[in-house]
């Protein structure tokens, strides 16, 4: 596949558009498009070609880059009558990049092989940030073929390929893997700075204290800061882990394998959500703790 692989980015939310921009700045050709008319015009602003369609996007592309939020929208996005899959050149590679339950990924890759189209599934991981830089990890797996087709989408995307399995359904497998763990981390961070808050501790003592101990994890150093400055603009918003923490729970109950510690933190962000926060920062399970117990957390109001 030639460096001159026209790249077509299937949603420009946080994720996305930082994957887009990181194409753009590896050379590539890349058209996008969203829902949203801003991400649109940002992407426009910075070389991208903006698309008024899905069809306009995929249009003869060479690889295309589906960042939508879940199974539904994924296969919305690629099957819908003026989807992907009917816009796409013969023998062009999707890569499918939400975290979806491994069943789900089998069966868009036997679709998209049926119409002709070559299927990577290719969860990712590394947040906004890693995004914008072009160090994501994809867990991903498919073919030989496939891997080779998008290789000029993955070297501009991301700082680690895991190779995972000539199947899809592999990489995602990998990926819910990383969700409970993901999720799980999310919970205990702010559980345990509510808990601080509740012993009258100064919260940002203790984050400084925490990050160089052996409690520490990736998610309270990444999480905690929104915390501490009370800003809960959403990076991954509360509905992301109620969605990913539930094809877990899903598929530990469809092969009897207990999850108890999933368990508690799924129903901490549905605890979180069913208050009124499911599009903020996935922080906000901190905030709910603090309401619960009667704190106040920097940005809360005086009434909690």
């Amino acid at each position: 596949m030639s460096d001159q692989s026209t790249i077509a980015v299937i949603g420009l939310g946080s994720m996305g558009l930082g994957m887009a921009r990181s194409a753009l700045r590896a050379g590539r050709t890349v058209r996008g498009y969203d829902v949203n008319a801003d991400a649109l015009k940002a992407f426009s602003q910075e070389g991208g070609l903006a698309s008024a369609s899905l069809q306009e996007a995929a249009a003869d592309a060479d690889i295309a880059v589906i960042v939508v939020v879940n199974a539904a929208q994924t296969e919305a996005v690629l099957f819908a009558e003026g989807g992907v899959v009917s816009a796409l050149r013969p023998g062009a590679v999707i890569v499918s990049c939400a975290t979806i339950s491994p069943s789900e990924a089998k069966g868009f890759a036997s679709r998209a092989e049926a119409a002709g189209m070559l299927y990577l599934d290719g969860p990712i991981s590394g947040g906004a940030k890693k995004a914008a830089s072009g160090d994501l990890t994809f867990m991903a797996s498919g073919s030989a073929q496939a891997f080779a087709a998008a290789r000029p989408a993955l070297d501009a995307m991301a700082g680690t390929v895991y190779e995972l399995g000539d199947q899809a359904g592999i990489g995602s497998s990998f990926k819910v893997v990383n969700q409970l763990l993901a999720g799980v981390h999310i919970a205990a961070a702010c559980e345990a700075i509510a808990f601080a808050r509740s012993l009258d501790l100064d919260i940002s003592r203790v984050f400084e204290v925490i990050t160089k101990s052996a409690g520490n994890s990736w998610m309270f150093e990444n999480r905690i800061p929104h915390v501490l400055s009370g800003d809960y603009t959403p990076h991954s918003a509360v509905s992301i882990f109620t969605k990913d923490l539930g094809i877990v729970s899903d598929i530990g109950r469809k092969v009897k394998f207990p999850l108890p510690i999933t368990a508690a933190a799924l129903q901490l962000f549905i605890m979180t959500e069913a208050a009124g926060m499911g599009r903020d920062d996935d922080s906000s399970v901190a905030r709910l703790l603090a309401k619960i117990a009667g704190l106040r957390l920097p940005g809360m109001s005086e009434e909690v």
